[in-house]
């Protein structure tokens, strides 16, 4: 089975039917879009909306890009085809950015990546879960257990996200414009599908989708999250949890995949609560003290949930859940509920006051 695979270190081609498959809903959806009023769109559809209908040459060059096909990034059908027609950012009229340094900058980065990766898979190894000696330790050795074996796997994430981000920069489609700053330099954050600091040391669940897998987290928010919302309406817990269950049923049908992303809703909304309550309070050293609230929890319900993502079998997810009395399911649950009880009131600024 292909997750079988993946989770010995094996790749095969689901990794890229998984990219076929956004690259194909998005062509549809934005041709579709195409045919719709513009007035009716969001900013995100009007920006990626297809007037007429690609080519076959065209349809078949965006969905085999071999640059991003066998691990992304996804990128919009309008992107790909400004890019090979020299349209937008891609003018020929101008010179565009040399891509050689940030391609090398990428390439340093996997290298590191699978050398961190290699080191510590051999003191972390998935199987050590199953062994005796696991169930003689303690919660919090099991714990940090958890937390070293996810921090050992995303670096082999991180490598491969860094090869092809170096691939789609050097053809050109990575760049993404020119910052603000005098001179202006250039940017290649088209291609960007992870900030590793960022997943490490993030302060909050609900930065973890700007941060982690970070073009399909894009592509899921305006393909799916952004869609369900009614109008004059605002986005709540069904709209995120539908969107986790999309992202499980696309990673793949296993039990862990669906175990991790319902995790992952939690995981964010029960941020989401600690963070309503670091708005609403005026006192500095509560707010840090939220702050690292956030933090603390954020780290430890991740590393609750990666669990089930890598192992994939139900029996044993579970079975890793309960040998920490599921901490990482019942912390978050706790957080909404008492985000019901003790409602944060944000504090009127002194100017929405005087108004």
């Amino acid at each position: 089975m292909s997750g079988d695979a993946w989770k010995e270190g094996g790749i095969d081609a689901t990794g890229a039917l998984m990219v076929l498959t956004l690259k194909v809903i998005s062509c549809a959806i934005n041709y579709n879009d195409g045919l719709l009023k513009e007035e009716e769109l969001r900013e995100a559809q009007k920006k990626y909306r297809l007037i007429k209908l690609p080519s076959m040459i065209e349809y078949f060059g965006y969905c085999l890009c071999c640059g991003s096909h066998f691990a992304g990034p996804v990128f919009e059908m309008k992107d790909y085809l400004d890019w090979t027609e020299g349209k937008g950012i891609w003018a020929h009229s101008y010179k565009g950015p040399s891509p050689y340094g940030a391609t090398f900058r990428a390439l340093v980065r996997a290298a590191f990546c699978m050398a961190i990766y290699l080191y510590l898979v051999p003191f972390h190894p998935l199987s050590r879960f199953t062994e005796p000696i696991y169930q003689e330790w303690g919660f919090w050795r099991k714990l940090s257990f958890q937390y070293m074996s996810g921090f050992t796997a995303r670096w082999k994430y991180y490598f491969i996200w860094s090869i092809s981000e170096a691939a789609i920069i050097i053809s050109g489609l990575g760049f993404s414009g020119w910052t603000e700053s005098s001179p202006p330099k250039p940017k290649w954050d088209r291609a960007m599908n992870v900030d590793i600091l960022g997943v490490e040391l993030a302060m909050s669940s609900v930065l973890l989708p700007l941060v982690w897998n970070i073009q399909v987290s894009t592509w899921l928010r305006h393909y799916v999250y952004e869609r369900l919302i009614m109008k004059g309406k605002k986005p709540g817990f069904f709209q995120l949890l539908a969107t986790q269950t999309v992202s499980a049923v696309w990673h793949g049908l296993y039990p862990g995949y669906m175990l991790f992303f319902v995790q992952s809703a939690l995981m964010i909304a029960g941020s989401r609560v600690i963070h309503r309550w670091e708005q609403a309070i005026p006192m500095n050293l509560l707010k840090k003290a939220l702050g690292f609230m956030n933090f603390a929890c954020t780290l430890l319900v991740l590393s609750y949930s990666c669990v089930s993502f890598m192992v994939l079998n139900l029996r044993e997810s579970l079975a890793l859940y309960g040998s920490v009395y599921y901490i990482g399911t019942i912390l978050p649950i706790a957080l909404i509920l008492l985000g019901y009880i003790i409602p944060a009131k944000p504090a009127r600024s002194k100017a929405r006051k005087e108004q």
